[in-house]
């Protein structure tokens, strides 16, 4: 039976403050997970939690766009293009343009 922090939905755990905390977190778990130096059920723990952590992250990201996605809507703000920022073929980041006036 699962433990009954595992069946609250990731943006109902208390313990995760706001998503640059999951991020944070999650970007350590990560870390420790890749060395490989953990007993299994540790790195099992580990896992689970930075899936949970994944969830809220990607849950505030949703949340975040359907923001814009309403503000575009009433006019207000304009979501980006979305090859924005997408990877050149050689590697290099796109810069977005100043519109000319």
């Amino acid at each position: 039976m699962p433990a009954a922090c595992c069946l609250l939905p990731a943006d109902m755990d208390p313990t995760i403050k706001d998503f640059e905390a999951a991020i944070a977190e999650l970007e350590s778990i990560v870390k420790k997970l890749e060395e490989g130096d953990l007993p299994l059920e540790t790195s099992l723990q580990l896992y689970e939690r930075g899936v949970r952590l994944s969830r809220f992250c990607h849950s505030q990201l949703e949340e975040a766009e359907r923001r814009v996605e309403i503000l575009n809507e009433r006019g207000e703000l304009k979501a980006a293009p979305a090859s924005l920022g997408e990877d050149e073929a050689d590697g290099s980041q796109r810069v977005p343009r100043s519109p000319s006036r």
